[in-house]
């Protein structure tokens, strides 16, 4: 069969009926950053302080993502293109159903978040940067895979033998190794709710 013959079905239920619903609107968080910038941290944090405020949210992380969906793809960067384009596609899902969707992956290419961010509603894509400095997220070394991939155990590893392009233009920038996790919260919070989301 021939992707002709399919046809998309659309929902009787638009965003502005689950935004009155759930009484707050829905965007994707992108959090992007080196390997142990504090990614996951934040975005566990954030899904927290949202849960808190009784907003709907969820968090898409890097790891757990690997694990299922996409467990099939390794770190050529061909297979963390399309790791970012299925992420793309299952966050822009959550984010029509009215999920606050935050991601949490290294995406270490400009092009593919920026093609993510062409999948969304305009102001929809808020790119969260988690700038660390390479030499504290080395020390930092939460699992141990700074020391594998210069140790010649992991090839391909964002940062010591694969490049990670910084955002241009992000919405948000946290400094991870100069802001507390709380300080890095309620920048984003603040954000969220100056946007009208929460």
């Amino acid at each position: 069969m021939s992707k002709r013959h399919l046809t998309w079905h659309p929902s009787h239920i638009g965003r502005e009926e689950r935004r009155r619903l759930n009484d707050h609107g829905s965007c994707v968080l992108w959090f992007t950053g080196l390997s142990g910038s504090g990614k996951s941290t934040l975005a566990y944090e954030v899904e927290k302080e949202l849960y808190r405020l009784r907003c709907r949210a969820y968090v898409l992380d890097g790891d757990n993502i690997r694990h299922g969906l996409n467990k099939n793809l390794g770190f050529s960067p061909e297979d963390r293109t399309e790791n970012i384009r299925r992420i793309a596609e299952v966050a822009k899902l959550f984010v029509d159903a009215g999920i606050v969707t935050v991601t949490a992956f290294i995406s270490p290419y400009r092009a593919d978040r920026e093609t993510a961010r062409a999948m969304f509603r305009e102001g929809d894509f808020i790119e969260v940067y988690v700038k660390c400095s390479l030499d504290e997220c080395e020390r930092r070394d939460p699992k141990g895979l700074y020391r594998k991939a210069k140790a010649g155990e992991i090839a391909d590893f964002t940062g010591v033998s694969a490049p990670y392009e910084a955002p241009d233009k992000p919405e948000i920038v946290v400094s991870s190794d100069r802001q507390s996790i709380e300080q890095s919260v309620a920048c984003i919070m603040n954000y969220l709710r100056n946007g009208g989301f929460v």
